[in-house]
């Protein structure tokens, strides 16, 4: 019977879903099981049941932590202080750059679970749904009328969702020159030096 090792420090929570994260990133949903978990973190199958009921609550867990990450940062950076729609822009372009605002590895083996998964394809429409909302609301906010303003929020959504699924590898250094580019695609207007320099200063 498998028990667990009273020698042997009780493994977290987070180490469960951090361990799950890497499985289901690397490989898949269908990967993401109990008994090879525990070996991946060298404790007992038992120890898994002090933070889950079963595999079903640790995938609502990863689910979760992707819809407050996800999800809820690049809202939050949507709606952050901003006086140019330039700069609103490159707030929100923080999750493109920070890891710990927005993980695009999770948010694409999220997608290709959904595929197959109709309960979370609901929730990954509502996700998508309220991101889309946040960004036009976000361009309304600075002047555009609400139908361009859902173009726009659309078009930086599906760009994004493009670079995450073909897998795009640019440097940091590349990908933030390319930005201000962006910044005039998406908003119709180039962002003044200040503006860069801002956003340059949080990204040394």
């Amino acid at each position: 019977m498998d028990t667990l090792d009273p020698t042997k420090p009780r493994t977290t929570e987070d180490a469960w879903l951090n361990a799950a994260y890497d499985v289901l990133t690397d490989t898949g949903v269908e990967a993401v099981k109990v008994m090879p978990l525990a070996k991946r973190l060298g404790v007992s199958r038992t120890s898994f049941y002090w933070h889950f009921k079963d595999r079903d609550a640790l995938l609502e867990a990863m689910v979760r932590r992707w819809e407050e990450k996800n999800t809820g940062n690049l809202i939050a950076r949507s709606q952050a202080y901003a006086e140019t729609i330039c700069e609103a822009l490159f707030n929100l372009f923080d999750c493109w750059i920070d890891v710990s605002l927005f993980d695009s590895r999770l948010d694409l083996a999220i997608r290709n679970w959904a595929r197959n998964d109709a309960s979370l394809q609901e929730r990954l429409d509502m996700a998508d749904n309220r991101r889309r909302e946040a960004l036009t609301d976000m361009f309304v906010r600075f002047g555009y009328e609400r139908p361009d303003a859902e173009v726009r929020s659309m078009t930086m959504m599906y760009t994004q969702v493009g670079y995450i699924s073909m897998g795009v590898n640019e440097s940091k250094e590349t990908r933030i020159a390319l930005m201000p580019g962006y910044i005039k695609v998406f908003a119709g207007e180039m962002p003044t030096a200040k503006d860069i320099e801002r956003f340059m200063s949080r990204h040394p």
